[in-house]
């Protein structure tokens, strides 16, 4: 809409169109990256489901595979070799021709991923927030719960990300919110998109550092100076939580398992003085029921494994009992954590469904990967949603499901009002 307006003279407030483009077009963008000697993940453009064969082996699987026209994550995919990526193109309802060519992003596996949301004016630039999320890279940014201010990155990380923010808004020649989302892969920062307009994450970020984001926006849009506004970032002694609530319960035997494509419907946020309390409070807010005793079963695919043997250590401590299948129980067992064996649904019964609908399991802890180990584990998903027992289907999900646990049984949460964060009463 902006190219047209703007060819018909219609004046716009804010980012030019120019701008715009530049942030959406591939080529373009790819070119200021450079420039500015940072770094995205490899891509490449397909004007053809042909030519994306081609282009999949330039770039390196796994791919993140998405049309260039669509919104919300919507047909998007990870594809992790030749014959996934056949399938999808033989599979997905999307058009791909030269005016909108498929787009192909090397996959980050196990990187953490970063928002940033910023305000311009086109001479100077106002970070308004920092979150971290705590899935990590590959599910969709609206499915991700995150924390402001991050809750494991360096301070040296952090100003690095302002710092490149910074750069790219004034390249770019934002007026107004700006959002980027960042990827950092064994300590090396990867653009992976860059908006220059809000984002859903600006009424979060707006109660999380107690600034109207949005209105200082407004005005910047329409003329103000940054350096006329005396903005401020706040001196942090909280952390806000951002959780993400799903339609699941609506639709029954629905696979709860997250990817790149956005399938939340809303959002809540837990705020208090450390990362743990305010993490228990954003999962109570969305309505998991988090047990503070019990059974726990765990499922993992092979890159999971190694991180999750601390978490599990600590379930074991605050008295719990874990349960897993086969290649876990192995893996955790070599390492000295005690866990009991279960069969997988494919090995017979009695096996983990059995147990989940026998009332014998609290939680779920189930991450996986590939179309056959995906369709292999549903049962376990859609019998947990059934059954309304919490189900965690990444590793840093189930990580910080532990610190919240922790957070909850150390004493009970406190209430208190959002101004009382930021010196009000």
């Amino acid at each position: 809409l902006a190219g047209i307006l703007e060819s018909e003279g219609v004046p716009l407030l804010g980012t030019p169109y120019d701008a715009i483009d530049l942030a959406e077009d591939r080529e373009r963008f790819q070119q200021l990256v450079k420039k500015l000697g940072l770094l995205q993940p490899d891509n490449a453009t397909a004007p053809s489901r042909e030519a994306a064969i081609a282009a999949a082996e330039q770039v390196g699987f796994p791919l993140v595979t998405r049309p260039s026209y669509v919104l919300g994550g919507r047909a998007m995919e990870i594809v992790r070799d030749t014959a996934s990526l056949k399938h999808y193109l033989a599979t997905a309802q999307i058009e791909i021709n030269e005016d909108e060519p498929l787009l192909l992003d090397h996959y980050l596996q196990n990187a953490v991923e970063v928002d940033v949301d910023a305000i311009c004016d086109g001479e100077d630039v106002f970070i308004a927030g920092v979150m971290e999320h705590i899935e990590e890279a590959g599910i969709h940014s609206g499915d991700s719960a995150c924390s402001l201010p991050p809750y494991t990155l360096s301070e040296k990380t952090i100003e690095e990300l302002k710092e490149e923010t910074r750069r790219m808004a004034l390249e770019l020649g934002v007026v107004g919110l700006m959002n980027v989302q960042y990827a950092i892969k064994d300590g090396v920062i990867y653009i992976l998109e860059v908006n220059p307009r809000a984002s859903r994450t600006v009424p979060f970020v707006a109660k999380a550092v107690g600034l109207p984001v949005a209105r200082i926006a407004a005005k910047v849009m329409a003329g103000a100076k940054i350096k006329d506004l005396d903005l401020k970032w706040p001196e942090f002694t909280h952390v806000s939580v951002k959780e993400v609530v799903f339609p699941f319960s609506r639709f029954p035997g629905v696979d709860t398992v997250l990817g790149p494509e956005m399938r939340s419907t809303g959002e809540v946020m837990g705020i208090d003085v450390n990362f743990e309390k305010a993490r228990a409070k954003s999962l109570i807010a969305a309505g998991a029921r988090i047990p503070m005793t019990g059974r726990v079963f765990i499922s993992l695919k092979d890159s999971d494994k190694a991180g999750m043997v601390g978490a599990a250590r600590k379930l074991l401590d605050m008295g719990f009992t874990i349960i897993a299948t086969g290649g876990t129980a192995d893996y955790f067992q070599a390492q000295g954590v005690e866990v009991g064996r279960v069969n997988k649904v494919l090995e017979g019964r009695p096996h983990i469904v059995d147990a989940l609908k026998n009332g014998e399991v609290h939680m779920v802890f189930n991450t996986t990967e590939g179309a056959q180990s995906i369709k292999d584990s549903r049962s376990i998903r859609t019998t947990s949603l059934a059954q309304k027992i919490p189900c965690i289907t990444t590793a840093a999900g189930a990580r910080a499901a532990v610190r919240a646990i922790e957070a909850m049984r150390a004493g009970s949460l406190e209430v208190a009002p959002l101004q009382a964060y930021f010196g009000g009463k």
